[in-house]
């Protein structure tokens, strides 16, 4: 199995800005799955959000116990070939998250496998993916499982203690700990333009290895705080040989956007994320986010009549915060803009060509994810 490299495992470039490798792991280093066939797509149950396991009693061993049954290995292909990740449930009648990345390399012939721990394997479909918060969601037959619960946003805290809980190397039922190192990283990852994601991640340095991709991100009281998703490793082109494991530097998916995103795909099978209607210049290297002075193909700098339209920016603006934020460059743009819902209304400090600034009120409109 390999880690999956997307934009080089370095920290600090791109104006503090984390480029991660992925957590899924390919069969190359040997471990595997039982294979499975994919089942016809079901219809989704309506939202519900479970309580925090009973028996989670702010131990990590009293929360092992009481969350291992929910967290699952996944394997793609005929016994896991193609790649092993992590998953755990979030609805009782089958359905399971995971990362987008985890489920990409599957085509429509390969086999999805999902093992709970003590439980024989189950085929599972594919409900939806998302590359842009890295999530996906899988569905089992099964009407009993135990699904584990959301944390509040709010109620994540920088050196609270957190445990990760998955399958590295193909090694279920692995638990790890750790506390939350800093919350809101700017983290791009993604080995193509249309893989690429752009996460305002939880940094943990709770140990996190490939096959971890998709597990969760758990508190003390059992509930996921997010979903383990990328990692920093040391570069060999720096010196330090191959690429490495843990470091100390984990990251994952909020829990707020991978809820979000998984209640879109199981209700509608798809999801979408939040924009505001410009093309940015990724050429410009002053501060902030410079909105592009001219057409890209057919595309617009500005979309008539989208969000930013609206409120009046124009091409050549250059966007220094959003709520307060200051914005670095366009990437972080994006990621700051995504850690936000459809709907949602920010004030954006905007700086024209005349050197003026002005702050502006824009509704993000929503893109297909």
């Amino acid at each position: 199995m390999v880690v999956v490299s997307v934009l080089g495992g370095l920290l600090g470039g791109m104006g503090g800005f984390v480029l991660a490798d992925r957590l899924d792991a390919s069969a190359e280093q040997g471990t595997s799955a039982p294979p499975a066939v994919e089942d016809p797509a079901q219809d989704a149950p309506e939202a519900s959000s479970p309580p925090p396991p009973a028996q989670a009693d702010g131990t990590v061993s009293g929360l092992s116990q009481a969350v291992l049954p929910s967290v699952a290995l996944i394997s793609i292909g005929e016994d896991g070939e193609l790649g092993l990740g992590s998953g755990f449930v979030v609805r009782e009648d089958g359905y399971l998250l995971t990362n987008h990345h985890v489920v990409a390399v599957a085509g429509e012939e390969d086999a999805i496998v999902v093992e709970l721990p003590g439980e024989d394997p189950m085929t599972a479909e594919l409900v939806g993916s998302d590359p842009a918060y890295d999530i996906a969601v899988l569905r089992v037959d099964r009407t009993d499982l135990r699904p584990l619960a959301f944390a509040e946003a709010d109620t994540v805290r920088v050196g609270q203690t957190v445990v990760a809980v998955g399958a590295p190397l193909g090694l279920d039922s692995t638990v790890t700990s750790g506390i939350v190192s800093a919350k809101d990283r700017p983290v791009v990852a993604g080995d193509t333009q249309e893989s690429t994601s752009y996460i305002s991640a939880i940094q943990t340095d709770a140990a996190i290895n490939p096959g971890n991709s998709g597990g969760p991100l758990l508190d003390l009281s059992g509930r996921v705080v997010g979903v383990n998703s990328a990692i920093a490793q040391v570069p060999q082109a720096a010196g330090f040989g191959g690429p490495s494991g843990s470091i100390g530097l984990g990251f994952a998916v909020p829990a707020e956007q991978a809820d979000r995103t998984a209640t879109q795909l199981i209700e509608t099978g798809t999801s979408e994320y939040p924009v505001m209607g410009v093309l940015v210049d990724l050429t410009y290297t002053g501060d902030g986010a410079r909105v592009r002075e001219e057409a890209a193909g057919e595309e617009p700098p500005v979309v008539p009549g989208g969000p930013a339209d609206l409120a009046g920016i124009r091409p050549g603006d250059v966007i220094l915060s959003v709520d307060g934020t200051e914005i670095r460059d366009s990437q972080h743009l994006i990621v700051v803009l995504r850690s936000y819902a459809v709907g949602d209304t920010v004030e954006l400090e905007i700086r024209d060509g005349d050197d003026g600034s002005r702050t502006v009120p824009v509704t993000l409109a929503g893109s297909g994810g």
